[in-house]
């Protein structure tokens, strides 16, 4: 994030929509790489550029992928649950990586909530829809399709 120290945010994805939301929360860049792998050639140059990668999806695909664009010593910050994976451990040890997991971001939370509550970070545009609980099937159907939604808020 900005509030790391990061000059650089390079987000991807697979759909537009939160390709769009990145871009407006001030992303440098947001590549559909199901639209363009190549696009993410520049980075993968020599052994990679990348200090730190956070993998928010689970999937082996993309978490294979950002190997290529890390530089040795990176850390790869897995935080997608995927289930079993297959990881090129050459790819690993060759480059010194290190690979973290995380769950839940309890330390984080109290951070988030400041940084939100002092009006320094803005998350309404991760919300693209607000239902009413009676409701509630059809925020989850919403919920689901990626094409359309990122985060749907369900008021009681």
């Amino acid at each position: 994030s900005r509030f790391g120290g990061a000059a650089e945010i390079v987000v991807t994805d697979v759909a537009d929509a939160p390709l769009a939301v990145a871009k407006k929360l001030g992303a440098t860049h947001a590549i559909n790489v199901a639209a363009d792998a190549a696009a993410l050639d520049p980075w993968r140059a020599g052994k990679g550029v990348f200090d730190t990668l956070f993998e928010a999806s689970g999937n082996q695909a993309a978490l294979r992928a950002a190997l290529d664009v890390l530089r040795p010593g990176a850390t790869l910050v897995q935080l997608g649950l995927g289930g079993e994976m297959t990881l090129p451990i050459n790819s690993i040890v060759a480059k010194e990586l290190q690979l973290r997991g995380t769950f839940r971001f309890d330390p984080e939370f109290e951070l988030a909530v400041r940084l939100m509550g002092e009006g320094l970070i803005d998350v309404k545009p991760l919300i693209t829809a607000t239902m009413p609980f009676e409701n509630a099937i059809a925020a989850f159907e919403l919920a689901s399709d990626r094409s359309q939604s990122m985060k749907v808020q369900l008021t009681f």
